[in-house]
């Protein structure tokens, strides 16, 4: 072990265009075998340290203006190109919040294996297949010659996301930064995706520098806290002192906005608006998707369908909205059963359901504005002509959207406020149920909690039925009236919250909750004790 700090960053300043700063006096060190959380929301500045790090700012945007980034000792400021090359991976490396944009998706993992390797001129003992598999072995990645031999697209979200770690690992860096690695992952792959990283990094003391916005994942795996905001530093400590003891209003806010463990008791008994009865869907003859689910959903409920990735949740919603044809089964509308029904039919029972999808920036055209894309649903939808106008500016008022938001593209917006749009358009079709397909799982925390509020009202003002998917059994429980949780196709469990998650619950529902990070510090029907939360940090 060499003495000092592996990383220590020192009053580092990053500024735009040489101009605005961006990070303003950031301080903090990571010692070896150590992990230092950043956290904050979205714009934050988290990521652009990382970036500075790894040398990797857009120069022509971006600079370092004021401190010094220094690793074992050396400066990094003003390093060659060369010498950041030869650091990167093979000294620091870096797992991506995304391992689908980060992997080459016309290469085999073999190949883009073999490129880390030839990058640094590094032959590994026993060759380079042997270390491969070794180290996908080391990340609990089933059948590693099948894996090396695939392609990205062949691979689920949490295998692409090992191949990740298992490359920022291959030449046993000193310095790891995770940047996100775990935001778009159910719950038992994130909670896979946590300890693979503590294994690794007890096998290999390496210092690691963890990215994150969700309290519950650092209350998991820091050793150390920072808390980021608007680029600067609110608050730091050690883990413990940090949650028992906030100091600052927008810490207290970030630990807040962790989801409650407060299930509902009273399940609503009215009459459904969709009923689904043995509901089947298999592709190409072989995967099941669905085996015989049900669900009854009435106007103002809030049913809630958990699951990890592959469970059939998606395709279940899908299934409703008729992106996808049942095999099998019957989808009753107002006690219309539409499955046999030709297709102009079907539309128009399916009219009063409307869908709003995981990723906002996919699901909206980025070449229209806010308001075309809204007033385009609204014309459809019978909007007068002329009223198209007052209809999308209604429609940001539902969503608490400013109306200046009108003629701004996708681009110009964040991922709650493209969020919002996405719900405002689902709206403008005037739906009597709304379909969430994981729609929190690209947003932070704080945003969550927004949109999760958005739907509590809007459920309210319109009396609408809101069918919410998610992997999150924690968060289903505090907003959901009922729940089905299903496991490859099938439903496992399902009945009121405090029904699902009684004593006697079935034992996935047992690995959904052991599954769910921080729960020595959030456990069951209660926040961290020990200090107030400011009037604005609902929970």
């Amino acid at each position: 072990m060499m003495p000092g700090p592996v990383l220590d960053v020192r009053e580092l300043f990053v500024s735009l265009r040489q101009e605005t700063p961006i990070v303003e006096n950031v301080s903090f060190s990571v010692e070896e075998g150590k992990t230092v959380c950043i956290v904050g929301e979205s714009g934050s500045g988290k990521s652009i340290i990382a970036n500075a790090v790894l040398g990797l700012l857009p120069s022509t945007q971006l600079a370092i203006t004021g401190g010094d980034i220094r690793f074992r000792g050396d400066s990094l400021r003003g390093q060659s190109k060369t010498t950041m090359r030869d650091l990167r991976g093979k000294r620091i490396s870096m797992i991506f919040q995304d391992p689908m944009s980060a992997l080459n998706p016309v290469r085999k993992i073999r190949t883009q294996f073999d490129e880390v390797f030839s990058a640094h001129r590094v032959e590994p003992p026993g060759g380079r297949d042997l270390r491969m598999r070794e180290l996908l072995d080391m990340a609990h990645l089933p059948d590693p010659r099948r894996i090396l031999d695939s392609y990205p697209f062949e691979l689920s979200g949490g295998q692409r996301q090992r191949i990740m770690i298992s490359m920022a690992m291959a030449l046993n860096p000193d310095l790891l930064i995770a940047d996100e690695p775990t935001t778009a992952l159910d719950v038992t792959t994130q909670a896979q995706i946590l300890h693979l990283v503590e294994e690794l990094q007890r096998s290999f003391a390496t210092a690691v520098l963890f990215i994150t916005h969700d309290f519950g994942v650092v209350a998991e795996i820091a050793d150390d806290v920072v808390v980021l905001r608007h680029g600067r530093i609110v608050e730091q400590g050690g883990l413990g002192d940090v949650l028992k003891n906030p100091r600052n209003d927008y810490t207290r806010t970030l630990i807040g906005a962790v989801p409650e463990w407060r299930p509902r008791f009273g399940g609503l008994k009215a009459v459904p608006i969709v009923s689904a009865r043995s509901l089947r869907k298999t592709f190409k003859g072989r995967f099941t998707a669905l085996d015989d689910v049900a669900i009854d959903l009435a106007a103002g409920e809030t049913l809630g369908i958990v699951g990890e990735s592959g469970s059939g949740k998606s395709t279940f919603a899908k299934c409703l909205v008729g992106m996808e044809e049942p095999d099998a089964g019957v989808i009753a509308v107002h006690g219309t059963d539409i499955v046999p029904l030709p297709q102009f039919l079907k539309r128009r029972h399916r009219h009063c359901m409307q869908m709003v999808f995981q990723d906002p920036t996919a699901a909206l055209n980025p070449r229209h504005t806010v308001g075309r894309t809204l007033m385009d649903v609204a014309r459809v939808n019978g909007a007068a002509r002329g009223a198209e106008t007052d209809r999308a500016l209604s429609l940001l008022d539902d969503v608490k959207l400013d109306r200046k938001f009108l003629d701004r593209f996708p681009h110009e917006l964040s991922g709650g406020q493209r969020q919002r749009v996405c719900i405002a358009r689902a709206l403008a079709a005037n739906p009597e149920v709304l379909i969430a397909d994981e729609a929190l799982s690209a947003l932070d925390v704080s945003m969550q909690r927004e949109i999760l509020d958005l739907f509590d009202d809007l459920k309210k003002k319109r009396g609408l039925a809101i069918l919410f998917i998610t992997h999150d059994l924690r968060v289903a429980a505090g907003i959901c009236d009922n729940i089905v949780v299903m496991r490859h196709g099938k439903t496992v469990a399902k009945g009121t919250p405090a029904e699902v998650m009684a004593t006697s619950r079935h034992p996935y529902v047992d690995e959904l909750l052991a599954a769910i990070p921080g729960q020595e510090w959030f456990p069951i029907g209660a926040h961290p004790s020990g200090y107030p939360l400011p009037d604005f940090a609902r929970t």
